[in-house]
């Protein structure tokens, strides 16, 4: 178990004390992410800042899950899976895509599953996709914007998954119903 506070807005340092206070009155909490985030003022700001870019990017609400989830997933982070479950839940996504990236079975939709399939592409190979992958995922429909904003997602993912898997963040107790391991 590693040692990283999870800070609130008394521990927290100064510059993180409004981040910390812009996220109790977003999710009515200070997700677990958020309080360990805090310990460095710079990596909460941009990724709140990243979050809200993300929200406003070029995808619906199922699509952006699969891009969140399909990263979360691939990166198996304990923490992200089931609090991206609940905020799908609470975007109207539905289980049979929530279940099917959580448990890496076929996506309702062909466009999904290009969408899946090309966000693992860009995660696997480090952006460094073909053309194959490319021609792919435009014929399913998508464009260059949609390339972008998976780069996008995939930047905020980063963060998020990667201090959960050194802080070993503890799930935030609404989503402890969702928890989840990767299937070997």
């Amino acid at each position: 178990m590693t040692d990283f506070t999870l800070h609130n807005s008394d521990s927290a340092p100064e510059q993180s004390k409004p981040l910390l206070e812009k996220s109790q009155q977003a999710f009515g909490m200070i997700p677990n992410l958020h309080a360990v985030m805090a310990e460095a003022p710079g990596l909460l700001d941009g990724y709140q800042k990243l979050h809200e870019l993300v929200l406003a990017n070029s995808f619906d609400n199922d699509e952006t899950t699969v891009v969140w989830q399909t990263i979360n997933v691939e990166h198996a982070c304990h923490y992200c899976v089931p609090a991206h479950t609940g905020i799908a839940k609470s975007m109207k996504v539905s289980d049979e895509i929530t279940d099917a990236l959580r448990d890496e079975t076929p996506l309702p939709s062909e466009k999904l599953e290009a969408l899946r399939t090309f966000t693992l592409a860009v995660v696997r190979k480090r952006g460094e996709v073909n053309k194959e992958d490319l021609d792919a995922f435009y014929a399913a429909g998508y464009g260059k914007r949609q390339v972008l904003d998976i780069i996008l997602v995939l930047s905020q993912k980063v963060m998020s998954n990667y201090v959960n898997h050194i802080a070993e963040t503890p799930v935030d107790e609404p989503f402890k119903p969702f928890a989840w391991q990767k299937a070997l």
